[in-house]
């Protein structure tokens, strides 16, 4: 399959992406500059000599047509030195707690983490710092750790003429932002592994992504680069130097974010149609999904397309956008993405037909995908979307779950395809071969045409073939040659048909192969589990659990949900410094452990944990939670507010080790901050009377003016947040017991729709609680005759009172 050289994709809607084999500073003469780096490649005209590194494909239009990119790192494998013995080398990262961290401690490399220490060293002796960026179910990190890492000759260039640090961009994704926007703009690209060469004062000067260990042809490889770069720093430093410098000072000025005194946010049906004609126009109307190949899930597009739907109903626009959701969905859960034995889905699909995937697992995407799968049932009525929403959870609960209550990060796409084996293969997990599936379910299905076995029946639904059903330009280096990938080629009635079965037996037929290959799997060697939990990631999935729960009425995942909100509070919640930490780790006794200085959290932390907690309210309605997102968002506002051109920073602005002070200007394959605290604001001004949240949310949204007019589709979830804006929040009132069965009712009519305009909130009574204390005006409100009563107000004007769930169903479709 093919194996972008970027290992995960930031967004379908990212800048352009070039090569990952190319650094801007080793390009050919003749190869134009982007704006930021003029000045930088007239220093290094010596790196460029000899040095064509081959065709930049722009990210929104690849193709597998340019294969020479890609060959490279299976031809580099075996030009490599031997790796030296795990146990003839330990460095410091050794100490460290986090996957990707510990996967280099054995390297020949004196890797240091990020921090003081290595920062001393750097300006003590004077040498240029080697900064590597990844993270630890990255395939392209694993190749480059392999290939250049673990060579005995390039580990002693790097050590002997370098301060070489490491970083988990899932750690300090603070420091990955910087120094990303750095290569970015310097080469029009990015990605994973990240390889900067910095000042010892931590600027930037030379940026790429993954190199080959040795050339190949007029393709420099890692190791001549390093040299060349030494040559230069000692030669050429105070041109290096400058230029760096002059770098960050253009993109201290082309990454400003800043809304004008009294500036307001732009028109959001104007922005919100912009938005959905720059959707539907990359839209692929075959498979669905906004672009040909590669495919992401881009949770974002769909959760704007369905909020842009219900305010537009009854427009052609309107059908368009919900037509383009659910098609997208539907394709994705039938496709190779979806794992089809052992649930959730993967990262992306590298073909238009959501076929064969890239198969690390994400705990961000599992999280966004059960939110929109459950929203799609909820605009549409149908139970396989409520299906597909519970397998995502089901994955997440056996696989991706610590006992503590918290969500592990991400499974390896790489793993050992036998326990004998002593090479990783891409997807080895989750494959199959046609006589592996013939020899399990071989029993013959009684009544079935021409005698078919359950093979027949499971082979011919999922598309499985006796040589492979891999498209060899998916899988340039072989690693799937004669293995299945499942897919769904039928539709249970066809496949009935095929059969002469009915409809009913073949879903137990299919069932049970699933079954049994699931059991199967179980006994093959698991892929690497990145077991670091995030605070940002779990208040993701903490929305997932809430929101399907909330749906489906189903007590266990709510229970779940609160269970991962009160892992939140126990092991990253800091009480006497009243900080977020953003992340904590599996020791080694299965208990939750901290880091010796734990890294406070940023703002994507507070953001997604704030509406995780605000979705576990409305889906419970206990009142601590509730609190618990006031009290967040405070401290939020203290950390990362800006109060000069409004908005948040994504980390402390006070932090003197960060260069850039950034705001996320692009939902990509997690929505940004801001997008999710513009309705946080929002969300919060309703429920604690506080206006200064609604006016924040107004000036945040102005701070973005000119991206969500110029182009809305990089933003697609802070146009929700604009729209909330605009079409102003439903509050719905549920005077009445807790447990009552009246209220219950109420609730879950409520709960059956999607109204992305609304705040949901039980009045109890107790006039002394929490809500009660933040709005007064509820204390009006009560229940008709003693039964449990709804109020929906909007714009301070209450609709009449009702206790009935179908005119209250009534008046939140009105």
């Amino acid at each position: 399959m093919l194996r972008l050289a970027w290992a995960r994709s930031q967004s379908t809607n990212s800048r352009a992406i070039k090569s990952c084999f190319t650094c801007d500073l080793l390009k050919l003469e003749n190869t134009p500059t982007p704006i930021y780096s003029r000045g930088i490649g007239d220093t290094l005209l010596s790196l460029r000599k000899s040095t064509s590194l081959g065709s930049r494909t722009p990210h929104n239009s690849l193709r597998i047509t340019s294969r020479a990119s890609f060959s490279m790192a299976s031809g580099g494998e075996g030009k490599s030195s031997p790796p030296a013995s795990p146990s003839s080398h330990t460095n410091r990262l050794a100490k460290e707690m986090s996957p990707y961290l510990l996967q280099h401690a054995h390297n020949p490399v004196d890797w240091f983490p990020w921090g003081q220490e290595a920062f001393d060293k750097a300006k003590r002796e004077d040498k240029p710092i080697f900064l590597s960026v990844g993270y630890s179910t990255c395939h392209w990190c694993h190749v480059m750790e392999r290939e250049s890492f673990e060579d005995e000759e390039i580990g002693k260039i790097l050590s002997d003429n370098f301060v070489c640090i490491k970083v988990d961009r899932e750690e300090r994704p603070d420091v990955d932002k910087v120094y990303m926007t750095f290569v970015q703009a310097t080469s029009g690209g990015g990605g994973w592994p990240m390889s900067v060469w910095l000042t010892p004062n931590l600027r930037p000067f030379i940026g790429g992504t993954y190199f080959p260990p040795r050339d190949t042809g007029r393709r420099p490889g890692f190791k001549t680069i390093l040299m060349r770069i030494t040559e230069q720093w000692h030669s050429n430093r105070e041109a290096l130097e400058s230029s760096g410098e002059r770098v960050i000072e253009a993109l201290k000025k082309g990454s400003a974010i800043a809304a004008n005194p009294g500036e307001t946010p732009p028109p959001a049906t104007d922005v919100a149609l912009r938005c959905f004609h720059q959707l539907a126009n990359s839209y692929e109307e075959e498979y669905g999904g906004f672009r040909d190949a590669p495919k992401f899930p881009t949770p974002v597009n769909l959760m704007f397309l369905m909020s842009f739907w219900a305010v537009n109903r009854t427009t052609s626009e309107g059908a368009e956008a919900l037509q383009m959701t659910l098609h997208t969905l539907r394709m994705m859960a039938l496709g190779g993405i979806h794992d089809h034995v052992a649930q959730g889905f993967h990262r992306y699909s590298t073909d238009s037909s959501w076929h064969v995937p890239h198969f690390e697992k994400m705990l961000y995407d599992q999280a966004q995908l059960a939110v929109a799968y459950i929203t799609a049932y909820q605009v549409s009525g149908e139970q396989f979307f409520a299906d597909v929403a519970r397998d995502v959870l089901l994955y997440v609960s056996r696989d991706l779950s610590d006992k503590s209550g918290g969500f592990y990060s991400a499974e390896d796409a790489d793993s050992l395809p036998t326990a004998e084996s002593t090479e990783k293969r891409e997807g080895a997990f989750c494959v199959w071969t046609a006589g592996e599936i013939r020899d399990l379910l071989g029993e013959p299905v009684e009544g079935a045409t021409g005698g078919a076995s359950q093979a027949d029946i499971f082979m011919h639904h999922y598309g499985v073939k006796e040589q492979g059903n891999v498209d060899p330009e998916q899988d340039p280096h072989g690693e799937l040659q004669g293995q299945n990938v499942l897919i769904v080629r039928y539709s249970e009635e066809l496949t009935a048909a095929r059969f002469g079965l009915s409809v009913e037996k073949v879903k137990e037929v299919l069932a049970a192969g699933r079954e049994k290959l699931a059991h199967t799997r179980k006994a093959r060697p698991p892929p690497h589990l990145d077991t670091k939990m995030l605070s940002s990631w779990n208040g993701l999935m903490l929305s997932g659990f809430a929101r399907v729960g909330a749906v489906l009425g189903d007590k266990a995942m709510l229970e779940r949900a609160e269970q991962a909100a009160q892992f939140l509070r126990d092991h990253l919640w800091d009480q006497d410094g009243q900080r977020l930490l953003h992340s904590c780790y599996r020791g080694k006794e299965m208990e939750v452990e901290q880091i010796a200085s734990p890294i406070a959290g940023f703002l994507d932390d507070y953001a997604f944990v704030v509406c995780g907690l605000l979705d576990l309210y409305e889906a419970t309605l206990n009142i601590r939670w509730l609190q618990w997102a006031e009290e967040l968002q405070l401290i939020q506002d203290q950390l990362f507010w800006d109060n000069q051109g409004s908005a948040y920073f994504c980390s402390d602005p006070t932090d003197p080790t960060l260069l850039l002070a950034l705001k996320q200007d692009q939902d990509g394959a997690e929505p940004s901050a801001n997008s999710v605290a513009s309705m946080n604001l929002l969300r919060l001004s309703h429920y604690t009377g506080r206006q200064e949240w609604a006016q924040h949310s107004q000036q945040l949204l102005a701070a973005f003016s000119d991206r969500l007019v110029k182009v809305p589709i990089a933003l697609p979830d802070m146009v929700r947040g604009l729209m909330g804006q605009h079409f102003t929040l439903k509050q719905i009132v549920i005077c009445g017991q807790p447990d009552a069965e009246d209220t219950a009712c109420l609730i879950a009519c409520v709960n059956a729709l999607f109204l992305p305009h609304k705040v949901l909130m039980l009045a109890d009574g107790n006039t002394d609680g929490f809500l009660y204390q933040r709005l007064p005006v509820l204390s009006s409100l009560r229940p008709l005759e003693g039964k449990a009563t709804a109020y929906v107000c909007q714009n301070f004007t209450c609709a009449l009172p009702v206790t009935c769930p179908q005119e209250l169903r009534r008046q939140l479709l009105d």
